[in-house]
């Protein structure tokens, strides 16, 4: 027996660190890697760690902390467990349209949303990138201006944020796992539905902080088990300041989704001209932030580190990889859990692994049933490089209940 004794109950297995909190993992019948386990068991020997983490079924290697794990802590935060994508997430909107509505060739569809929502990256000397705006619409223009002010204060102590893409980035997807798709629900009702964060400025004030956090530690000399656990104590220098531009990003984030939202809605009747409604059942969430919370009679700071709130009632998207099944959820409010549920199906390979493994054959094959891209570029993002959908909702059974199970038919990567 090793030194951290896993024992089983309901809820799947949990380690005991010895020197930390408990480690409460929904992982019943999903692998979970041993280097994941040993991240997790790190993080849960911080001395600010609140009661125990909660792990979701969609756990993987992370960069410092663990994906899929949900850390409360009192007095303190860990920047590079919230990450550089602040306030990445979904959104989604049931419309009224169904798949007789859709045409039957759905490639001027993704036309449509391609042209419509920059995506992807240009990356060399003097080339404008296709993942920005080059002239930002009126649109989107009235939206910056509602988060210019906070911003310009954040600036204001921290003006290296100013020269990065915040206002061009506003309204784009970006790239990696990011993606905008077209779905069919189980009524083959159409969904119109999208993952992205903060891009640019988000990724900014993440590395920013997360390197002050980091010299920080190395003035008090902190003995940490990584240094991308380096942390901000609350009442220190740079704590509020994190607070406040962590809180903008989020907002950014949510204002991102909501602006791409609208753009994918105008490309979609573009295409589709029978009239339809929008936001019959709409969820917006994060699954990379952090928030002060109230959990077992105590005010903490929550980190879900690619984990959604789950509060009794509350609606979530957990969607499946590029090919696999998305679900919207409904919170069952699981204290253990700290109200939270899975981000995604997570990923069982790393990128590098997925692109040696397979090939563009492979791709065609795993989504033979998608209008999508099918080249090299998107291998990394194949359905094999990701966990069983069906056995990571599974295994979160007592975390949430699925409202409304969804199929792709569109996808758009970045």
């Amino acid at each position: 027996m090793n030194q951290w004794a896993d024992e089983r109950d309901e809820l799947g297995e949990i380690i005991h660190p010895g020197d930390g909190v408990p480690i409460k993992m929904w992982t019943r019948g999903v692998p979970v890697e041993e280097d994941a386990r040993r991240q997790l068991i790190n993080t849960a020997r911080l001395p600010f760690i609140f009661r125990h983490l909660a792990v979701m079924p969609d756990v993987h290697l992370g960069k410092g902390s663990t994906i899929g794990s949900v850390i409360p802590t009192r007095g303190a935060i860990i920047p590079a467990a919230v990450g550089v994508d602040i306030g990445c997430g979904m959104i989604a909107s049931r419309t009224t349209l169904t798949a007789g509505d859709l045409p039957d060739s759905l490639r001027a569809l993704r036309d449509a949303i391609e042209r419509a929502v920059p995506h992807g990256r240009t990356v060399g000397r003097g080339q404008r990138d296709q993942g920005s705006w080059q002239n930002p619409p009126p649109a989107i223009d009235a939206l910056w201006a509602g988060l210019l002010p906070r911003f310009r204060r954040i600036v204001a102590k921290y003006p290296k944020l100013e020269k990065t893409n915040h206002h061009v980035h506003l309204g784009t997807l970006g790239t990696g796992n990011h993606f905008i798709e077209v779905c069919l629900d189980e009524n083959e009702q159409v969904w119109l539905m999208l993952h992205s964060g903060s891009r640019g400025v988000g990724n900014a004030i993440g590395t920013t902080f997360i390197e002050l956090a980091q010299a920080d530690m190395r003035r008090q000399q902190a003995n940490l088990p990584d240094r991308d656990l380096a942390y901000l104590e609350e009442g220190s220098a740079h704590f509020a300041d994190y607070v406040e531009a962590v809180d903008w990003a989020q907002d950014y984030a949510r204002c991102n989704r909501a602006a791409m939202m609208n753009h994918l809605i105008a490309a979609t009747r573009q295409v589709i001209t029978k009239p339809f409604a929008v936001d019959l059942e709409a969820v917006n969430c994060h699954h990379n932030y952090v928030q002060k919370e109230t959990h077992f009679g105590s005010e903490v700071y929550v980190t879900r580190k690619g984990a959604v709130s789950a509060r009794r009632g509350e609606l979530g998207i957990i969607p499946g990889s590029m090919g696999a099944r998305s679900y919207i959820v409904r919170g069952l409010g699981n204290h253990e859990s700290f109200c939270s549920c899975s981000h995604g199906a997570g990923r069982t390979m790393s990128r590098n692994q997925a692109r040696r493994q397979f090939t563009v054959a492979d791709q065609e094959r795993a989504t033979a049933h998608v209008e999508c891209r099918k080249d090299s570029a998107v291998i990394d993002e194949i359905p094999m490089a990701y966990k069983d959908i069906d056995a990571v909702m599974d295994a979160q059974r007592s975390l949430v209940e699925v409202v409304h199970t969804l199929r792709q038919v569109v996808c758009v990567k970045g």
